[in-house]
């Protein structure tokens, strides 16, 4: 059985630091980068990012839809370039977002499995349709040391329409950020005699840009992904004064690197900046 994602995102981190780079292949950044907003100017701006990357982050965390919206050539670049990015050390959080019922959303959770053609490590995926819809994606990681990032707290605008709606005495988000705690919780006793103590494989999606933190994450047992930094305003502090000085989050940047390149040296320079900045 494969070491769960929790622990091997722990060992990551501890390796290499908590930083996720996101990798958002957008039309205006491809056009920024000189490169033409099709399948080889999105492989010539994947292979940047990896090469300059996979060898020095914990975590490179590419968003499905932009390679989607290229048709089979898109996800050919990315089914290469995460064999190529996972060899060289880093993990893949396949930024998916999906959420669905039943035989179909085990079929969105076969990412998860290690003989898919685009294997990844963990996925983010989306719990509108009640937590109990993910069930499948959880047996998924659970058999085969996956991972997932639950989107429970989210900083977009208008989040908090569904986000603070109450159930019982909970918000949503709370019902998210417990049932997620649950999986955790029944992880640490199925695995503990097998791996040791671990890090939970099961994680929620928190905003760093939020102004304050409105959901209980104590005794998660999983990690955050927090994103926002940089070009959508969150800094440093803003991690400190959400979640103080757990270990257990992983803050995402994308713009604020990805804007360094086409210069490989000069992606990488931008990422060990924030790699400095989280570790100050």
């Amino acid at each position: 059985m494969t070491e769960p994602f929790g622990q091997r995102l722990a060992d990551a981190v501890a390796a290499r630091g908590p930083l996720c780079v996101g990798i958002d292949p957008h039309a205006p950044l491809l056009e920024a980068w000189g490169l033409s907003d099709d399948a080889d100017g999105l492989a010539r701006f994947t292979d940047a990012v990896v090469d300059a990357l996979a060898g020095t982050v914990a975590v490179l965390k590419p968003q499905l839809a932009f390679y989607e919206r290229h048709g089979s050539r898109g996800l050919a670049v990315l089914e290469e370039a995460t064999a190529r990015a996972r060899a060289a050390g880093a993990l893949v959080l396949l930024d998916a977002k999906r959420g669905d019922i039943g035989s179909t959303m085990d079929a969105y959770a076969d990412y998860l499995r290690p003989d898919h053609p685009l294997a990844v490590d963990a996925m983010t995926v989306s719990p509108y349709l009640g937590p109990r819809s993910l069930q499948p994606a959880v047996d998924t990681a659970r058999q085969f040391g996956g991972g997932l990032f639950v989107l429970a707290r989210t900083s977009n605008p208008d989040a908090g329409t569904l986000q603070h709606a109450v159930v019982g005495d909970r918000s949503v988000a709370q019902v998210v950020v417990d049932a997620v705690r649950g999986w955790n919780t029944h992880d640490g006793q199925d695995q503990a005699s097998r791996f040791g103590p671990t890090t939970g494989s099961f994680g929620v999606v928190v905003g760093a840009t939020l102004s304050e933190l409105d959901v209980d994450l104590a005794g998660l047992g999983g990690p955050v992904l927090a994103p926002g930094l940089g070009a959508q305003g969150g800094t440093v502090s803003d991690l400190r004064r959400l979640f103080g000085a757990s270990s257990a989050v992983v803050p995402t940047v994308s713009r604020d690197v990805l804007g360094a390149g086409p210069d490989r040296a000069a992606l990488r320079a931008a990422a060990e900046r924030w790699a400095e900045a989280l570790a100050a």
